[in-house]
């Protein structure tokens, strides 16, 4: 799958990034599915070398024997500032690093996750619709807008009555200072006094991105 880009994304600017299945179609089917698609994508931050299982990840959550050397280590081609996993497509605000870093991470780590899934489940063709899209973040405001439009995904989706609980989404990182390693949350959280004062700023948009749902669907029926 080829997802360069015509038009160059900019080094040192933010993105929104994302994708959905073929169809609209699930690109998750298990709980390992996420779990994998994690893993790609912390793996390819900071290595070139070849990301895989020997075995595919059971429904138990066991983790498989990772291949591929894991000394190729790389500078960041991006930052990860925000994500949401949800069952059909995913969204990243990213900060691109490198000239090309956006476009190039983004071709190794969606590559491997679709030739996991067409393996493990002996599928053929595409499973995303096209390649990823990009929209760059235009301002401050943008950028925190848009993360508390990511993370608000799950909740007005019915995934989940609680975002701290969604497992597939950066929001719980948060709160953690992003002590994984994978999310760097500092630049949306510099804008607040407090974590409390940005759950507070996610919250209060909840009843209103719930009726852009509803009005998505009453729309799409």
């Amino acid at each position: 799958m080829n997802l360069m880009r015509k038009v160059p994304l900019i080094t040192n600017n933010a993105y929104h990034v994302f994708n959905r299945g073929v169809n609209k179609y699930d690109i998750f089917f298990s709980d390992s599915d996420y779990e994998h698609f994690l893993a790609a994508a912390k793996h390819y931050l900071t290595k070139n070398s070849k990301f895989s299982y020997e075995k595919y990840p059971s429904e138990s959550n066991e983790p498989g024997s990772l291949q591929g050397s894991l000394k190729l280590e790389i500078a960041p081609r991006i930052e990860i500032l925000a994500y949401c996993l949800m069952p059909n497509h995913f969204h990243f605000l990213v900060k691109q690093l490198t000239d090309k870093g956006i476009a190039s991470y983004m071709q190794r780590f969606i590559n491997s996750y679709v030739h996991y899934v067409n393996i493990k489940y002996k599928r053929v063709g595409p499973l995303f619709q096209g390649p990823f899209k990009g929209v760059r973040i235009e301002s401050d405001d943008h950028l925190l807008h848009l993360s508390r439009y990511i993370h608000l995904n799950p909740l007005v989706s019915n995934l989940t009555a609680n975002l701290k609980d969604y497992k597939w989404s950066s929001y719980s990182s948060y709160f953690k200072g992003g002590e994984d390693g994978f999310v760097k949350p500092n630049q949306v959280l510099k804008s607040f006094r407090s974590i409390k004062d940005y759950e507070k700023f996610v919250s209060d948009q909840e009843g209103y991105a719930r009726s852009l749902e509803q009005m998505k669907h009453l729309k799409d029926f």
